[in-house]
């Protein structure tokens, strides 16, 4: 049974300034992203279409947007509605946290749209590009709650050896659920999507894995993780996570069934 370290959420003071490490886990996030973009660019289609590193910075601006919006709303409405109905000056107080990926990634769908749009490209073709640069971001920002010691897993067996006490969730050791997850949604995720994508796939096809691949990485780890306090369990004994997840899974299938139907 091992002990969370406790490190300080803050990585560096300057002044009143304080730099949080889960915002800095944000910005590796978004400097991995740019940099596995320009490196996307070298795959087809992207290379024959000529898209620049210039496009990839910009769609990095505008998933950002999204990602920020859709993350915090997505909090808002999924797990906490009530309590911001009551008090809805609380939702701009997002230095407090609560953010939900499911709202974020809707967020960035509605904003790379609008790009796609603005720039006359395919909405597919840029949800595929973008597709196999964000798991290592997840993974950032899933260390980035490991160090901050929250979003800790449910309680586990003390024989377990990588079993854990954090500060603030009792004395009996829980599952690191955080690190599953940077595994997970974020190493493994991004491993299988990046050698899926070197090749041509059909138009949706990538976003499609995407969808069904981090929908079944999260449904499972939801497993090891503890539900949010104010919501518990949920209907048949899931977690929120889990049934966000449910569509997602489902998205990503009917998509890529329509991909394989839209290409013959």
């Amino acid at each position: 049974m091992l002990m969370h370290p406790g490190w300080d959420p803050v990585a560096v003071r300057i002044g009143p300034l304080a730099v949080h490490w889960y915002g800095l886990m944000y910005l590796v996030g978004f400097a991995l992203f740019v940099w596995l973009g320009r490196r996307r660019l070298r795959h087809e289609p992207y290379r024959s279409l000529g898209w620049q590193p210039r496009d990839v910075e910009d769609m990095l601006f505008w998933g950002v947007l999204g990602v920020i919006l859709g993350g915090r709303l997505g909090y808002v409405l999924f797990y906490k509605p009530l309590d911001y109905l009551a008090d809805p000056l609380q939702i701009f107080a997002v230095w407090q946290g609560g953010m939900s990926f499911h709202g974020g990634l809707l967020g960035v769908l509605i904003a790379l749209a609008l790009w796609a749009r603005r720039h006359g490209r395919p909405w597919l073709q840029v949800m595929d590009f973008i597709a196999p640069c964000v798991p290592t971001g997840l993974a950032a920002g899933r260390i980035g709650n490991f160090i901050n010691g929250e979003l800790w897993g449910r309680v586990a067996s003390p024989d377990l050896p990588w079993a854990m006490v954090f500060p603030g969730a009792g004395p009996l050791p829980r599952h690191p659920s955080q690190l599953y997850q940077a595994v997970l949604e974020g190493v493994l995720l991004f491993v299988l999507l990046w050698l899926y994508a070197r090749q041509p796939r059909r138009l949706g096809e990538v976003s499609a894995a995407f969808l069904t691949g981090y929908g079944l990485l999260r449904f499972a780890a939801e497993y090891f993780r503890e539900p949010d306090a104010h919501l518990g369990l949920l209907s048949l004994g899931l977690s929120m996570g889990q049934w966000l997840s449910l569509p997602m899974v489902l998205a990503g299938v009917v998509l890529w069934f329509w991909a394989r139907r839209a290409a013959r």
